[in-house]
């Protein structure tokens, strides 16, 4: 399955072989929400569910699902891990259970990918095309985490202050009203301190939500959830960050990640599975997933483009989107000139490709495309190459680990299936 994953092409767009591209089709983080509500027996959410291949393999006959994502967990990396005998407690756990490859969306970052895990949207539809996105209609390039202007730091400047509603944004009902429009009830676990960030509460609407504060706090209280709901049907959704943190200030291919993961595999084990009864394991699978993965990339000037004011002259704003998928929006008449800089500052290390033309190949997703998604696109996207990126921050470029592109080690993410009984 991995290498027809690896040789997929998106008709008609060609960024390059090196490149891996979403397939939507059936084997992309996409297909999870409507992979859940088969499982569970209730209306399709958004895009199909995942292949029948991938169905057949998961088995049927389940009443309860434990979804966790794994922010950042590259495929290649768990892979690597486990057979480098770094993840004891993981090794464990895919004897009993299945591992198999996905592909991310495009662009394969957080806001971007829970949105779509949380709406069955592709970026297409719901309209988060990345962290840092131009939101004309507020006049505000905005962090879409956070939910504030890109500039601010510090607890205020709430998007709302412009008008901005949170319940509203993104099209159709979140996934935790659909369950419960069907008598499903969702529970959340996230850190407290994102609990309540504006990306969170956008879509988490009609769940029950359980914070922690580490591994575990996160591990009892889900283990007694399905203690107290033990026969009865349920979706429970983990959000894990640490590897994604490890991974943006260390690298992701230094130890920090890996035994991040060690660490919350090993209270998984001990702390949830070893002490569940049998009563809340019937009927339950569960489900290990990335949001997308990183790739190590090294602070250089060159990629900076404070280093660059022939540049940054031709454009109107500051450049959006991902440090690996940047959306340029330029001043009128510097079209060619701004491809030029690009391509002879940093000769094969972006591809460049017309926003217009990356939409209508499918390239964010399958639906029914958003009003306002071609605003958000800019003039010209640049798609990086090898551990290329652009930094265009006033703050210090402190980021080792990057993702948002098309590098493998972005985009293919693990799906790890356990049935509990």
């Amino acid at each position: 399955m991995l290498p027809a994953l690896r040789s997929y092409r998106i008709p008609g767009l060609n960024l390059g072989d090196d490149l891996v591209y979403p397939q939507y089709t059936g084997r992309s983080i996409l297909n999870i929400p409507s992979t859940i509500c088969r499982i569970l027996g209730v209306p399709e959410l958004g895009t199909e569910p995942l292949s029948a291949e991938i169905l057949s393999a998961i088995g049927s006959g389940y009443r309860r699902v434990l979804l966790i994502v794994m922010d950042a967990l590259s495929l290649q990396r768990f892979q690597r891990w486990l057979a480098e005998g770094r993840l004891p407690s993981w090794e464990r756990l895919i004897r009993d259970g299945l591992l198999m490859p996905l592909t991310s969306i495009t662009p394969s970052t957080t806001a971007a990918a829970l949105t779509t895990l949380w709406t069955g949207r592709s970026a297409a539809e719901h309209g988060i095309t990345g962290f840092e996105m131009w939101l004309k209609e507020y006049g505000i390039v905005a962090n879409m985490i956070a939910h504030r202007p890109i500039t601010y730091s510090g607890g205020g400047g709430s998007l709302i202050n412009a008008g901005f509603n949170s319940q509203t944004f993104i099209p159709g009902p979140p996934l935790g009203t659909h369950l419960a429009a069907h008598q499903i009830p969702t529970f959340v676990f996230q850190h407290y301190a994102i609990m309540n960030s504006g990306l969170s509460q956008m879509f988490f609407r009609d769940v029950e939500l359980q914070s922690f504060s580490t591994a575990t706090d996160l591990w009892i209280n889900a283990r007694e959830v399905l203690e107290r709901r033990a026969g009865e049907p349920l979706y429970a959704y983990v959000y894990w960050s640490e590897v994604d943190t490890f991974s943006h200030r260390y690298g992701p291919d230094t130890d920090y990640p890996a035994a991040e993961m060690a660490s919350f595999g090993a209270a998984l084990e001990s702390l949830f599975l070893s002490r569940l009864s049998p009563a809340a394991r019937q009927g339950t699978l569960m489900l290990l997933i990335a949001d997308h993965g990183q790739i190590t990339t090294r602070r250089d000037p060159h990629y900076e483009l404070s280093s660059h004011p022939g540049l940054l002259r031709r454009l109107h704003i500051f450049p959006t989107g991902e440090n690996r998928l940047v959306y340029f929006y330029i001043r009128p008449g510097q079209t060619e000139a701004v491809h030029e800089y690009i391509q002879r500052t940093w000769p094969q290390q972006f591809s460049l490709v017309d926003p217009q033309y990356a939409a209508d190949s499918g390239l964010f997703g399958p639906g029914e495309r958003h009003p306002q998604l071609l605003e958000r696109l800019g003039d010209l996207i640049a798609v990086a190459h090898g551990d290329a990126y652009l930094w265009w921050s006033g703050k210090e470029n402190h980021m080792v680990g990057r993702h948002g592109g098309l590098h493998p080690e972005e985009m293919l993410v693990p799906l790890f299936a356990m049935p509990l009984t």
